[in-house]
């Protein structure tokens, strides 16, 4: 009989084993579990329940909850642990340099001083001395919230930071704490290491300090530029009054300087004006938003006009205008701030020259300042004149003239944005041209021999814009090569050419040239081509530059260094571009070479120097212009008139004896005068040009050869001579009764001069006067030809030089 299988859960007994040890009993599921885990792997735990599976792959670079829950609180501790250590460590400094800041060193380019820009103007005074208006004008720009906040705002740091980082301008997401902390404390460096203590004690400070306490020292250390530290110092140098007088107005544009002390200044940056009136707007409404001001009250408050600058004595003559542009200069491209710079003890050397500079200023004075006379001419009263001079290769600016003196008229005349340009933007639109392969309406291509009607009061075709530009002296020329309204300043043919071109595409260019795009009045229309764009002398010459050097743009610049203690500040990158193609620039400058040689700007011969050139004359003779330059140098020297005592632009005529003042003839002499020492002991240099195909004059035309091709729907010129235009004359005849009137433009020259009755009857002896128009509008040109006697009558515009006799006023730009 066999064995019985044991029962369930039975273990069999170890033979080797004594009956009275007990047995371990087995569990019947064992081995299936067993074999279970072996299969499921060692991630199986002893409980049954299932393990966390082995990351593989690209998932074992990731953290775990646990690690990323970690890292955050050990940031958090380290953070904290940081802020009670820069707490207890980083105590309340001493006053900082600032409350008696240095002076700024500017120097020549040799290394010679031109001048230091003076002590620091600060007066200190109690917080109940100052009108509540003020202060809450004050909190309205800076800091509404300040007496309900803390001391620090970290969502305002942050949100400023990242404004600056994407792009949206530069913010310092400050508290007023802060800002006092900075005046006062440390300084103005953009560092982190100074970020960091300006926070801490600005932290402690405001636990320590009442508000009223650091409100008061806020107003006191605050710079309002002026060279005025302080609220006291502030009121004085706008308004010439203690703080305690000023009004809610007043306080509330003190309160704007705060924002941009420099830029915001309304008397000595007038094209800065839109933008002041904007933030002093801001600051008003944040008053009555803030119940500070009643609506009634702000709907009634009108602008407050700051009084003038009183300069320095030590920045008299031309230094305060150097030293202006040249901190203009240093907060415009971001070098400092106007507040880091006002800190003082830096030392600036500048790229101006210090022969060219007196050069400069020797040439205005013999050509100008000395022929004024101010108490027999009321009309001299209003001269003003501006110069400035580019190195073309390096764009190094090497001399400027501001003004006759910067103690008595403080606007800079060489930086200032409110003159038009006229004629000297006329260069730009043919450049245009060349550059974009522009075509005239009929297809085609515009070179310096491509014909155009000149005719007064042609209406420009192809536009959207109704146009019929008067020419100077609202002469007609027939058709004429663009080569001879470039000579001549023809205000018909730059309009047509505008149009043809693109005018979108001549702005470009301009802009591509050195002109600002932001410059006022630079609106895209025919009427452009006349200089409707308020430009300053410093970027018309930058533009110029680009032209003199082929094309290749520099942008200019005043400073070789800046160094403080044994620190050197870094400079922007003034990488050369290539603005425009060389044959756009070439072709522009053969062109204005012809003006020199035979058109307006013949005055610039008596330089002595290869020179191409353009004039021009503002709307109503309120500016004349001359932009020209050697290989070498470029310069451009502008006349303008102004009121000395209401600011107002006013019209040159009469002004120095002449009827009207143009851009050949005063600040033509002056340029001669100034590049022929200026350029003194070189040799002078030809231009080395590359012309467009086309460009060359053409050959003198055969009897057999054909007219020229004439503009559309255009008549053919009476007289196939080039016009020109005459030299000055004492005379009155000529210009007036013979010339413009009578003999020159309506019947001696251009309607009936060459053909019918223009040598005798009309132009002559009838109206111009046997002895006078004869001579200059009749007889003599009248026979010549239309042109002829229509230029020689009436044409000599305001470039062509000083109009010696009477000449009616124009309303148009030449």
């Amino acid at each position: 009989m066999s064995d019985q299988s044991p029962p369930p859960g039975w273990t069999p007994r170890d033979p080797d084993t004594p009956p009275d040890v007990p047995q371990p009993r087995t569990d019947p599921s064992a081995p299936r579990r067993a074999r279970q885990a072996r299969q499921e792997g060692p991630h199986q735990g002893r409980s049954g329940k299932k393990a966390r599976r082995r990351r593989t792959g690209w998932r074992r670079f990731l953290p775990t909850w646990r690690m990323v829950l970690g890292g955050i609180l050990l940031v958090a501790l380290l953070i904290g642990g940081a802020l009670v250590a820069g707490y207890l460590l980083v105590d309340i400094p001493p006053a900082n340099a600032a409350a008696t800041a240095q002076s700024n060193v500017y120097l020549y380019s040799d290394g010679s001083q031109i001048a230091r820009d003076g002590e620091v103007n600060r007066v200190n005074v109690p917080l109940s001395q100052i009108p509540r208006s003020v202060q809450q004008a004050v909190l309205a720009a800076e800091d509404r919230d300040f007496y309900s906040e803390r001391a620090v705002d970290p969502k305002a740091m942050i949100r400023a930071a990242w404004n600056t980082a994407t792009g949206k301008g530069t913010q310092s997401g400050s508290t007023i704490t802060q800002q006092y902390v900075k005046n006062y404390y440390l300084g103005q460096e953009q560092t982190i290491k100074r970020k960091a203590k300006e926070f801490f004690i600005a932290i402690k400070l405001g636990r320590e300090k009442s508000k009223n306490y650091i409100l008061e020292g806020y107003l006191n250390t605050s710079y309002f530029g002026r060279n005025a530290y302080g609220i006291q110092a502030a009121a004085q140098a706008y308004y010439g009054k203690d703080v305690n007088k000023l009004t809610t107005a007043e306080g509330a544009y003190l309160a704007t300087l705060l924002n941009s002390p420099s830029a915001f200044d309304v008397v000595s940056h007038p094209q800065s004006r839109p933008r002041a009136l904007a933030r002093w707007n801001y600051v008003l409404d944040g008053m009555v938003k803030k119940q500070w001001l009643t609506p009634a009250e702000r709907a009634t408050t009108r602008f407050p006009e700051p009084g003038k600058v009183r300069a320095a004595a030590g920045l008299s003559g031309q230094r305060g205008y150097l030293v202006e542009a040249i901190k203009d200069y240093i907060v415009d491209n971001k070098i400092l701030d106007d507040k880091t710079l006002a800190e003082g003890g830096y030392r600036i050397t500048t790229t101006i020259d210090k022969r060219r500079q007196g050069a400069l200023v020797d040439a205005v004075d013999s050509e100008m300042v000395s022929k004024l006379e101010p108490e027999t001419r009321k009309a001299d009263r209003l001269v003003r004149a501006g110069g400035v001079s580019i190195d073309p290769a390096t764009g190094k600016v090497l001399a400027m003239y501001g003004g006759i003196d910067y103690t008595k008229q403080y606007v800079n005349n060489a930086t200032r944005h409110d003159y038009q340009v006229a004629s000297t933007f006329k260069p730009f639109v043919f450049a245009a041209a060349v550059e974009n392969d522009s075509r005239t309406q009929d297809g085609r291509r515009i070179t310096p021999n491509t014909i155009y009607n000149g005719d007064n009061k042609r209406p420009v075709v192809g536009g959207r814009i109704r146009f019929a530009p008067e020419n100077e002296g609202q002469v007609s020329y027939g058709n004429i090569t663009v080569n001879t309204a470039t000579d001549l300043s023809v205000n018909a043919v730059y309009a047509q050419m505008a149009v043809d071109v693109g005018t979108g595409k001549v702005k470009k260019t301009a802009i591509d040239l050195g002109i600002p795009e932001n410059t006022p009045n630079f609106v895209p229309g025919p009427a452009m081509a006349l200089g409707t764009l308020q430009a300053s002398v410093l970027d018309m010459t930058q533009a110029y530059a680009t032209l003199a050097d082929h094309g290749r743009r520099t942008p200019y610049t005043f400073v070789e260094k800046i160094t403080k203690g044994g620190d050197t500040i870094g400079l922007p990158q003034r990488t050369p571009t290539q603005a425009i193609g060389r044959e756009a620039a070439d072709t522009t400058t053969s062109m204005l070479v012809s003006v020199v040689d035979n058109g307006t700007g013949t005055a610039a011969l008596a330089a002595g120097h290869p020179a191409a050139g353009k004039t021009g004359t503002g709307e109503l003779d309120r500016s004349a212009w001359f932009a020209a330059y050697t290989p070498d140098l470029v310069t451009v020297i502008s006349m303008m008139g102004q009121d000395p005592d209401t600011g107002t632009l006013e019209s040159l005529y009469g002004a120095l004896g002449e009827a009207r003042i143009g851009g050949g003839g005063y600040p033509a002499r002056i340029w001669a005068a100034y590049t022929k020492t200026a350029l003194e002991g070189t040799d002078p240099v030809d231009f080395d040009l590359e012309l467009q195909p086309g460009a060359a004059p053409p050959p003198p035309p055969s009897q057999e050869s054909e007219p020229p091709q004439e503009t559309p729907g255009e008549p053919s010129p009476s007289n196939p001579e080039r016009p020109t235009r005459p030299s000055p004359s004492a005379s009155t005849g000529g210009r007036n009764q013979g010339g413009q009137n009578d003999g020159g433009q309506n019947q001696g020259g251009q309607n009936n001069g060459g053909q019918d009755n223009g040598g005798q009857d009309n132009g002559g002896q009838d109206n111009g006067g046997t002895t006078q128009g004869g001579d200059q509008g009749g007889t003599t040109q009248g026979t010549q030809g239309s042109a002829q006697g229509s230029t020689q009558g009436s044409a000599q515009g305001t470039d062509g030089g000083p109009a010696e006799g009477l000449r009616p006023p124009s309303a148009f730009l030449e």
